[in-house]
């Protein structure tokens, strides 16, 4: 009877670093983003940060560095961020004399 080898389970940690970084289309999905979208913004150097990763030099996104992106879209965002909501501002008129 022949045995397979059988590959060891993964860690925690190796587990936590392979999800710390995605590929184009592993973050166009956890964003709900087509890639193609993804390959435009970089283009366009918009967008949430990536960076060229190993010696085939893919386009790689941290998780933590898209979390922070979204959250600063969020703040930008008038509908998100109350204190940015023009109708909720006071006008102070200044008269001319």
């Amino acid at each position: 009877m022949h045995r397979s080898a059988i590959p060891p389970a993964p860690t925690a940690s190796s587990v936590a670093v392979r999800t710390a970084f995605l590929t184009v289309k592993d973050a166009a999905d956890y964003l709900g983003l087509s890639p193609h979208t993804l390959y435009v913004w970089r283009h366009r150097r918009q967008g949430p940060p990536s960076f060229r990763m190993g010696p085939r030099g893919r386009v790689t996104y941290r998780v933590e560095a898209l979390d922070a992106w979204v959250r600063e879209q969020e703040q930008a965002d008038s509908r998100s961020n109350p204190a940015l909501n023009p109708l909720k501002r006071s006008f102070h008129l200044v008269s001319r004399r």
